[in-house]
C-alpha cells in the first residue's frame, strides 16, 4: 500500500469531522475540541503524504476500484502535497484565533456554533481541490468550499456582511457556471474528464477549439484567484466578514484558483500560446492592486487590495513557464497564505486592542502594546520584500526568472514588481506610522478605547458605548481582556511560521523547484494516473 492510498483521509477527516460537530451543536467546548483535534490530525496525515511523494514523486488513488479515466481518481504530487500541508496549517492556526476569540467574549458575539462545522466542510472542499485528478472532482471541490464559504461570510446577520455575501455569490455562481460549461465542452470534444487523460487527448484537437476551452477555464479560474481585470469584487467581500473568516477567506480561496490556474496551464495546455496575456494580467493585477491599496483608510480593506496585488506575482511566475519561474511562484505561493493571513488576524487584534481598523482613529498602539507592534511589523516588512525574509527571496526568484527569459515585456513585468514592492513598503509603513506610532491625540476622532485601557491591558467599557466590530455584548460595566493568549498564541505561531520560511529557505527552493520541473514534464502526473508508457 503506498502512501497515496491514505490522500482521500485529507477529505473524509474534515467531513467526519463536520459531522460530529453538528451533532454536538449544543456542546461549544465539545465542538471545539472535536474540530482542533481533526484539523491536527488532518494535518499530521497531510505531513506524511508531503514526506512521502518528497522523493517519490506523484503517485495517485483510484476510488471505488474504477480505473482511470472513468472513476475518481486522487494525485498526491509535490505540489498538491505542499499546498495541503500549507492551507491546514494556517487553518488550524485560524480555527484557533476564532476559538479563543469566542471564549474571550463568553461565545456571545464569536463564532457560533455553526461556525465549526461549517470551517470543516470548508477545509475538506480546499483539500478536494487540491487532489482533484478530473475536473469535475476539481469542479465539486470548488463547490463545497464556496457554499462553505457563503455562510461563514455571512455569519451574524448584519447588513453590511448579507450585501457583501450577495456579490460573492453572484461572482462565484457566474465563475462555477463558466467552469461547468467548459467542462461539458471538453468532455463534447474529448470523452473525458481525467486530467492525465485530458493531457493527451487535448493535443489532438483543432487549435482554434484548444483556445476556446482554454480561456474559458482561464477566466473561470481567474475569476476565483482574484486577477485583473476579475476581482472587483474581493475588496468589497472579504472586509465585512469576521476577523478570523476574512483571514482564512485571503490566505486560501485565491490560493485554490491560482492552484488550478497552474495546474491547467502546465498539464493541459502546455506552451506558451497565451503567455503575453499571462504576463500583461500579472502587470495589471499588481499594479492596480497595489494603487487601490493606497488609497485605503481602513486596515482591511487595505489588505484586501494587496491581496489582490500580490496575485500578480504568482501569475508572473506562471507566465514564464520555467523552472525558474514557476519554481518562485509555488514559493510565493507558500510565503503568501502565511503572511498574510498573518497580517489579517494581525488587523483583528488591531481592531480589537484599538476599537477599530480605521487608521485615521488609531494612534500609539505600539506604546499601549508593544507585542502587538511587533506582531505587526515582522510580517509587514516581509509581505513589502524587505531582505532577508521570504517575501524577499520569492520576488528575488520571479525576477531572475524574468530576466533569464530576456524579453521586453518580461523586464517590464520586472520593473513593475519593484515598483509594486516598493508601493507595499509605503502602505504598509502608512498603517506603521498612523496606527502605532502617532499618538491617539493626533488621530482624527481617536476611539474611547484607546483612551480608557486600565494598567493590565483591560478596558472598561459600558454596554451603551461598545466600540469595534469584534466587541463582545456586555451588560453593564464589565472589565475586558482585550488581547487575549487565545487569540495571540496562535497570531504568534503564524507569524515565526512566516520567520521560519526565511530559515528553511533553502529546502523550501528545492521542492519548490523540483514541484516545478515535474509540472513542465508533466510525465511523473500522467504516468501516475495511467501508467507507465502512457505519457505523450
Amino acid at each position: 500500500m503506498n502512501a497515496s492510498s491514505f490522500a482521500p483521509l485529507a477529505v473524509v477527516l474534515p467531513f467526519l469531522g463536520a459531522a460530529l460537530a453538528f451533532l454536538l451543536i449544543r456542546h461549544q467546548r465539545s465542538q471545539r475540541i472535536v474540530s482542533i483535534s481533526v484539523l491536527a490530525l488532518t494535518l499530521a496525515l497531510e505531513c506524511f503524504l508531503l514526506a512521502a511523494v518528497w522523493e517519490t514523486g506523484a503517485q495517485a488513488v483510484n476510488l471505488g476500484g474504477w480505473m482511470p479515466p472513468f472513476g475518481i481518481t486522487m494525485v498526491v504530487d509535490q505540489f498538491s502535497a505542499l499546498m495541503l500541508v500549507v492551507s491546514t496549517a494556517i487553518s488550524l492556526a485560524v480555527l484557533i484565533y476564532a476559538t479563543g476569540q469566542g471564549m474571550a467574549d463568553g461565545d456571545e458575539d464569536g463564532p457560533i456554533s455553526i461556525f465549526h462545522p461549517t470551517y470543516l466542510i470548508l477545509v475538506a472542499g480546499v483539500s478536494n481541490a487540491f487532489l482533484a485528478g478530473d475536473l469535475f472532482n476539481l469542479y465539486v471541490g470548488f463547490e463545497i468550499l464556496l457554499t462553505a464559504s457563503y455562510v461563514l461570510m455571512t455569519l451574524g446577520g448584519t447588513t453590511p456582511r448579507i450585501r457583501a455575501g450577495v456579490t460573492y455569490v453572484v461572482v462565484s455562481v457566474i465563475s462555477s457556471v463558466l467552469f461547468l460549461t467548459a467542462i461539458g465542452m471538453i468532455y463534447a470534444a474529448t470523452g473525458t474528464v481525467n486530467m492525465a487523460d485530458l493531457a493527451i487527448k487535448l493535443g489532438e484537437l483543432d487549435p482554434g477549439t484548444q483556445m476556446m476551452l482554454h480561456l474559458m477555464l482561464l477566466v473561470a479560474f481567474g475569476i476565483k484567484a482574484a486577477v485583473f481585470p476579475l476581482s472587483f469584487w474581493l475588496p468589497d467581500s472579504y472586509p465585512t466578514a469576521p476577523a478570523p473568516v476574512t483571514a482564512v477567506f485571503a490566505g486560501l480561496l485565491t490560493k485554490v484558483g491560482v492552484y488550478a490556474m497552474v495546474r491547467t496551464e502546465t498539464l493541459l495546455f502546455p506552451g506558451d500560446r497565451i503567455n503575453t496575456l499571462l504576463m500583461v494580467v500579472a502587470g495589471l493585477t499588481m499594479l492596480v492592486g497595489i494603487l487601490g491599496a493606497l488609497a485605503q483608510t481602513d486596515i482591511k480593506r487595505m489588505l484586501s487590495f494587496t491581496l489582490v496585488s500580490h496575485i500578480g506575482y504568482m501569475v508572473f511566475g506562471l507566465a514564464v513557464a520555467s523552472i525558474v519561474g514557476i519554481g518562485a511562484a509555488v514559493f510565493y505561493v507558500v510565503h503568501h497564505i502565511t503572511v498574510q493571513t498573518s497580517l489579517f488576524l494581525v488587523t483583528g487584534l488591531i481592531e480589537r486592542r484599538g476599537g477599530t481598523a480605521n487608521m485615521d482613529r488609531l494612534g500609539g498602539l505600539a506604546k499601549l502594546s508593544p507585542l502587538l507592534a511587533v506582531l505587526y511589523f515582522i510580517p509587514a516588512i516581509n509581505l513589502a520584500g524587505i531582505p532577508p525574509f521570504s517575501g524577499f527571496l520569492g520576488k528575488l526568484g520571479l525576477m531572475q526568472a524574468g530576466v533569464e527569459l530576456g524579453t521586453p515585456l518580461a523586464y517590464i513585468l520586472v520593473a513593475a514588481s519593484v515598483l509594486t514592492s516598493l508601493l507595499t513598503l509605503l502602505v504598509m509603513a502608512r498603517v506603521w506610522n498612523r496606527a502605532f506610532w502617532r499618538t491617539p491625540e493626533d488621530a482624527v476622532h481617536p476611539d474611547p478605547i484607546l483612551l480608557a485601557t486600565t494598567t493590565d491591558g483591560s478596558v472598561v467599557r459600558d454596554s451603551g458605548n461598545v466600540s469595534g466590530n469584534n466587541s463582545g455584548r456586555f451588560g453593564g460595566r464589565s472589565t475586558v481582556d482585550l488581547l487575549p493568549k487565545t487569540m495571540v498564541y496562535p497570531t504568534v505561531g503564524l507569524v515565526a511560521l512566516g520567520v521560519s520560511l526565511t530559515i528553511l529557505a533553502g529546502p523550501l527552493f528545492s521542492l519548490s523547484d523540483d514541484a516545478a520541473q515535474d509540472l513542465l514534464d508533466r510525465t511523473p502526473y500522467i504516468e501516475a494516473v495511467l501508467g507507465e508508457g502512457s505519457a505523450p
